[in-house]
């Protein structure tokens, strides 16, 4: 048994800076696109970072579950899904695939929903710049089990050593009374080199346990903390640039959304036909990274 995409959404800017409306949207998408019904789906992760207003509580995950119309049914006997929060930042969407996995081979779920994306707590603003690094985007990645000799492999992860490169937080000595449209985001100088180095080492581990015959056959999909970030990472792997697939940056780095925005868009533009495996690897605040192997569909274009 394997775990298997299903299907993406994807939602960005637009109408609505609202980090709960763009992964409801994603959410609806994704369900639409596989022909879904929304009681299908036994549990919904929410892998954002950055959310609306800095809500702690009710988790934001079940804020998008009501805005995405699932698992509403309060009847005798009417189906349930789940939802929770998992942060650990730009690896946590590769988290939730290693927490779904473990919940699809129970049986006790039909699909699991991981849902990413991040946004500015004021809610007033798209576009990342110096201060905060992140675009407004929601993404949707929807998993199912399979027996087919298809999905995710084994997840590996790597904890760097010392400060944390990347951090984000809420300063409490300075916020005054603005503390639900502000955040703090530093980036400590190298931080990049710092994120390669585990991505790196999260990656090979990964590769390790592939049976490719070449790294041609094998198409890299990365976090983006700097626009060059994943064919930086190509380069140290031996993976040729042709192979690596990013996301829509035209206005910053999705982040938690980024590896599920470059698959759907990569799916999108029929990029992945020549490849057997997706090489995923996210790297962020820790310094933190996490790599995983999917094996293709032989018609990975049809459902996403």
């Amino acid at each position: 048994m394997s775990v298997r995409i299903k299907s993406t959404g994807v939602s960005r800017a637009g109408d609505s800076h609202s980090i709960v409306e763009h992964t409801a949207r994603a959410a609806k998408q994704s369900l639409q696109r596989a022909g879904i019904r929304s009681d299908q789906v036994g549990l919904l992760i929410n892998a954002g970072i950055f959310r609306d207003s800095n809500i702690m509580e009710p988790a934001v995950s079940a804020l998008i579950q009501k805005a995405a119309g699932i698992g509403l049914e309060y009847a005798k006997d009417d189906p349930r899904t789940f939802s929770f929060d998992l942060m650990n930042g730009a690896i946590s969407v590769l988290n939730a695939v290693q927490v779904a996995t473990s919940v699809l081979e129970t049986g006790s779920a039909e699909h699991v929903l991981i849902v990413s994306g991040d946004t500015h707590p004021s809610m007033t603003r798209y576009i990342a710049d110096d201060e905060f690094p992140y675009a407004t985007s929601g993404a949707a990645l929807l998993l199912e089990r399979t027996d087919e000799p298809v999905g995710f492999g084994t997840v590996h992860s790597v904890k760097g050593e010392g400060t944390p490169a990347v951090e984000g937080y809420l300063d409490t000595t300075t916020m005054g009374n603005q503390g639900r449209g502000v955040i703090t985001v530093v980036r400590e100088p190298g931080f990049e080199d710092r994120l390669l180095e585990v991505a790196v080492d999260a990656a090979r581990r990964a590769l390790a346990e592939s049976d490719h015959a070449s790294l041609g056959e094998i198409a890299l999909i990365a976090s983006t903390p700097a626009p060059e970030f994943p064919a930086k990472l190509a380069t140290a792997l031996g993976i040729d640039q042709r192979s690596v697939h990013t996301p829509d940056l035209r206005y910053g780095d999705p982040h938690t959304a980024a590896l599920t925005a470059a698959y759907d868009l990569a799916v999108a533009d029929d990029k992945l036909a020549d490849y057997r495996q997706v090489l995923f690897v996210a790297a962020g605040a820790g310094p933190a990274a996490a790599a995983v192997l999917y094996r293709l569909p032989v018609l990975v274009g049809a459902p996403a």
